[in-house]
């Protein structure tokens, strides 16, 4: 078993800048095996990235707001983080901190740990991770969250926290085997189920990306979006790139479920929350 997630290994000494000793570190190694978050990060933005490359601060903070979303997916499909040297020292010579399970390093991220466990073979870090993963999670945090309701922000919280846990939960499946599959943690709001070769899940971006998707709607309904009113549901649909959510086939079979939760609300209400949370769901694949 061990030859499926390590393939090759070596050594040598690196010293990181600015630093005055010396840390022993793989020169290549191919570890497939993704050591599980710490619960403290989880419902973070950080858990998907941390920004400490200078080519992504200027990348994502200096572009328009216009034409941020597509500048930030074209930069994720063509993003080597080994190119800042200066971070890769930083991130190597921390590298047993960020691969142990449970890390709370404070440099630690799915990104990070993905790099750490695959070094000099040619694999690349999840785009999800620094995409749709870590901008939105940063950019809604700081735009959509003050517009919300205490009830809206409630669903913000809770709905990343969810986004990640269910990530997790993925993650720690495909260690075990081939299956994943994934409910709701609200009765009735759905399931999933995919097949993905055993520790493959994070070395192909484009069947991530298609996991990760699926896993959204379990996130924002088990995180109450059913149960927001319609002030904060048209917020939430009038968010830019809302369509990026996630692929309209997964969401077909939450949208029901979600409705239903909604028009449990009592009288014109119920009926307002029904029809916006139906419109707002249905915003993808109809």
């Amino acid at each position: 078993m061990a030859d499926e997630k390590i393939l090759g290994k070596s050594t040598a000494m690196l010293t990181p800048l600015g630093y005055a000793g010396k840390t022993k570190v793989p020169l290549a190694i191919c570890d497939k095996n993704v050591t599980p978050a710490a619960e403290s990060i989880i419902g973070t933005c950080p858990y998907y990235y941390q920004p400490l490359h200078g080519e992504y601060l200027e990348t994502v903070e200096k572009v328009s707001l216009s034409s941020a979303w597509e500048t930030v997916k074209a930069f994720a499909t063509s993003f080597d983080p080994w190119k800042d040297k200066a971070v890769a020292h930083r991130l190597l010579h921390r590298r047993e901190q960020l691969i142990k399970p449970d890390s709370t390093d404070s440099d630690w991220s799915r990104h990070g740990n993905f790099m750490m466990r695959h070094i000099g073979c040619g694999h690349k870090p999840p785009a999800y991770y620094v995409s749709y993963g870590y901008y939105y999670c940063s950019n809604y945090g700081a735009k959509l969250y003050p517009k919300l309701s205490p009830e809206g922000q409630l669903w913000l919280k809770s709905a990343r926290h969810y986004l990640q846990q269910n990530m997790e939960k993925g993650l720690k499946l495909n260690m075990k085997g081939n299956a994943i599959q994934e409910s709701s943690a609200r009765p009735g709001n759905g399931s999933f189920s995919m097949n993905v070769p055993q520790y493959e899940l994070e070395l192909n971006g484009d069947v991530f990306l298609t996991f990760a998707f699926k896993t959204h709607p379990l996130a924002y309904l088990d995180g109450g979006l059913g149960d927001l009113g319609p002030v904060d549901l048209a917020r939430i649909s009038m968010q830019p790139n809302i369509q990026e959510w996630g692929d309209g086939r997964t969401w077909g079979q939450a949208v029901d479920a979600g409705w239903g939760v909604a028009k449990t609300k009592a009288g014109d209400v119920g009926d307002a929350v029904s029809s916006t949370l139906q419109r707002l769901l249905s915003f993808k694949f109809n």
